[in-house]
């Protein structure tokens, strides 16, 4: 039950503020919205107010919304009249404003919550020294007899000075065996250790990094508005990049398509956040608006990036794609969305049985 309602409180907001945002743009550039959907048609419920349908839809997948003169998900063949408010009477410039609101809207709302989470907790800095705070259960350190408030002091024959000095060069020995000394109540005990591999991000690149299971002792400040801002912009930027390689990877065949999830995926991890309390949950619905963001402008037909790329097309081209062209273009999107969603679902599913 607390998987599927933080499922349902993160894909509610996160879609909420991607149609936000393209709500926003659309009102900004003087564009008549007629629908603003939460699900994908038909429609389930709803009130219309002023010249737009506000409405809950059945499939649960994403959302839209509406404006005249536009095809888009809502599959609207509907003829374009020349109205001032219509989609197509405006500008390339406005086009392309509407298009990318809910991307920007969801980079705006990470961004917003974490900079609120690092202003409501302040952060935590490593010490410099290289004094170990905790050490992970059943990880190889722990295995190794390292203890809570032992001194790092040396890493393969390198003298250790400072917690970062030591991070660097276990970082750099993936699956590997080092020679690790350490100092207890003025004693010093030595130990080959077999480290263990993550992936961190360096250089723009997802890389395997080793670690023993050690955590550093944590210094706790409070953050000031402007600082709390810098790191949540740095967050999202730090998230962004992840997307980016992970696409990447995917593309060029570095990772398995079979480690994409779906909502099952989204719910448990979601569900998990929510146990360790309501910031770790706020700080997964910003990853997931980050990620959401950034899907939604690959240049694929029914995402944002598709209804982009017909804009610059039609610019160039200086003339409107015919509707036919425009259904077909949106019937093509459709179907690779629902590809990669029935590809989600499995690998979701096989991840159960796990």
């Amino acid at each position: 039950m607390i998987s599927i309602l933080a499922l349902i409180l993160v894909i509610g907001c996160v879609i909420f503020f991607h149609e936000l945002g393209h709500f926003t743009l659309a009102k900004l550039t003087g564009m008549r919205v007629e629908t603003f959907s939460l699900g994908f048609p038909p429609r389930l419920i709803g009130k219309k107010i002023g010249d737009t349908d506000y409405c809950l839809s059945a499939i649960p997948l994403g959302g839209y919304v509406k404006v005249s003169g536009v095809i888009d998900e809502s599959m609207d063949a509907e003829g374009i009249k020349g109205e001032p408010w219509e989609f197509q009477s405006k500008n390339s410039i406005q086009k392309l404003l509407f298009i990318i609101g809910g991307v920007l809207f969801n980079i705006i709302f990470a961004v917003i919550i974490f900079s609120i989470l690092t202003a409501s907790t302040g952060i935590y800095e490593a010490s410099p020294e290289a004094i170990v705070d905790s050490v992970f259960t059943n990880l190889p350190a722990d295995s190794a007899g390292i203890q809570s408030g032992d001194r790092i002091i040396a890493i393969n024959g390198n003298t250790i000075s400072k917690w970062e000095e030591m991070a660097e060069l276990i970082h750099a020995h993936p699956n590997d065996s080092i020679l690790v000394k350490w100092e207890r109540d003025g004693i010093e005990y030595k130990n080959t250790i077999m480290t263990i591999s993550y992936k961190d991000l360096k250089g723009g690149k997802l890389v395997d990094v080793g670690m023993i299971g050690i955590r550093p002792i944590l210094n706790h400040r409070s953050t000031g508005f402007f600082e709390s801002i810098h790191i949540g912009l740095s967050n999202t930027w730090y998230w962004l990049r992840i997307t980016v390689v992970s696409l990447k990877m995917l593309i060029t065949g570095e990772e398995s398509i079979r480690n994409l999830g779906g909502p099952i995926l989204i719910a448990q991890l979601a569900g998990q956040s929510a146990k360790s309390g309501i910031g770790s949950l706020f700080g997964f619905i910003a990853i997931i608006s980050v990620n959401i963001a950034l899907l939604n402008i690959l240049p694929i037909p029914a995402l944002d990036g598709g209804h982009f790329v017909v804009v610059i097309i039609e610019a160039i081209i200086r003339k409107p794609l015919s509707t036919k062209a425009k259904m077909r273009i949106q019937q093509v999107g459709l179907a690779i969305i629902i590809t990669l969603m029935i590809i989600v679902f499995y690998n979701d599913i096989m991840r159960l049985f796990k």
